[in-house]
């Protein structure tokens, strides 16, 4: 397992990063219902424990939206830490547009 933390800034309340970050989660079900299973989340206030199955990989972690900044932590399967750069890239970029 590789652990894959990441910490995106924003500018904008608090409620509007966590409203949009809530709405990515489900467009991203919707999008790829065909790629992506099982999605299980618990919100808690402004943390999320989430859950689903990727192309065969499971995986899991929390997300943390806080006043400045959103916290993404997540063990990335053996077979995908050779690719963790990468996919915190993209999940950075993607993540940094959203907030912006």
């Amino acid at each position: 397992m590789a652990l894959l933390n990441l910490n995106i800034p924003h500018n904008l309340s608090k409620e509007e990063a966590l409203e949009r970050v809530k709405s990515l989660l489900k467009n991203l079900q919707e999008e790829h219902k065909d790629t992506i299973s099982n999605v299980k989340e618990n919100w808690q206030g402004d943390k999320n424990d989430f859950s689903f199955s990727a192309k065969g990989f499971d995986l899991a972690g929390t997300i943390q939206v806080n006043p400045s900044d959103v916290e993404i932590e997540s063990d990335l399967p053996f077979a995908l830490s050779f690719f963790k750069g990468m996919i915190g890239s993209m999940i950075s970029q993607k993540a940094s547009t959203l907030l912006s």
